[in-house]
């Protein structure tokens, strides 16, 4: 990968700390606005705990995201952690996009 390319992408909780720091708000004060524990957001954006989709759906909201928007990108990091963490090969990725639309087109059979 370029680093051109690298440069431009974050992990779900990069994107998570830069739309709280262009909306000047500390930890605390999202916390408080949320209801939910500062440590448990600086831990999502530090990428140290995984969010809950009640979680995706608050800060959708709070922010004014498409929730589409938000899931597609903790679910890209997932993908990417596990192909990492599993030592996968990437071309993984085609053979699996191949067997959704096998299952989609199965299911709607």
């Amino acid at each position: 990968m370029s680093t051109e390319i690298i440069t431009v992408m974050n992990t779900f909780g990069e994107q998570l700390r830069k739309l709280r720091e262009k909306n000047k708000l500390s930890l605390r004060e999202l916390s408080s606005k949320l209801n939910i524990d500062s440590s448990l957001i600086g831990k999502i954006e530090r990428n140290e705990r995984k969010p809950s989709k009640e979680f995706i759906k608050q800060i959708a909201k709070f922010y004014k995201i498409e929730e589409k928007e938000m899931l597609n990108e903790f679910f890209s990091d997932y993908i990417a952690y596990k192909i990492i963490e599993e030592n996968i090969d990437i071309n993984i990725l085609k053979v699996a996009e191949k067997k959704v639309e096998y299952l989609k087109h199965k299911s709607n059979g």
